[in-house]
């Protein structure tokens, strides 16, 4: 379960390292995931962006971790990667409820009080992911690692 749920985390960190730099170094991209419209704050658009990533990157490694093994079509393959990442990896992205905590509400990619600060929300996002990555395993949806 553990090595479900590391794997989970390794497409949400892969997706959060991308998100939270572009929302550093190209601002203007938070605007296409609600930033002046639908929230004031830049935390909820960055968390918004950072979700949108992540789905389809852990459904794409989910993708390739599960077909070959049950030798699926494409078409099965995605359905069966997302059935097994969609409460996954939602459970993981659950991590960041407590980022305002570590760094308050200015997300600063530059500074390394948010990389530790991020660490430590990887930490408590494999805490919230592993029941349901247990879940998933036992009832055959995602694949023991």
């Amino acid at each position: 379960v553990a090595k479900g749920t590391l794997h989970c985390g390794a497409g949400c960190a892969l997706a959060d390292l991308i998100c939270e730099n572009l929302a550093q170094y190209v601002p203007g991209v938070l605007a296409y995931f609600g930033l002046g419209t639908i929230f004031s704050n830049q935390i909820f658009a960055v968390w918004t962006m950072d979700y949108v990533f992540a789905l389809p990157t852990g459904i794409v490694f989910q993708y390739f971790a599960i077909a070959p093994m049950r030798d699926l079509s494409i078409g099965e393959g995605v359905m069966a990667a997302a059935k097994a990442d969609v409460l996954s990896l939602t459970s993981w992205q659950v991590h960041f409820i407590l980022f305002p905590a570590f760094v308050g509400d200015k997300v600063d990619a530059g500074s390394p009080v948010f990389w530790a600060a991020m660490q430590m929300a990887m930490l408590a996002g494999f805490a919230s992911a592993y029941f349901p990555n247990w879940f998933l395993i036992r009832s055959g949806l995602k694949e023991e690692m």
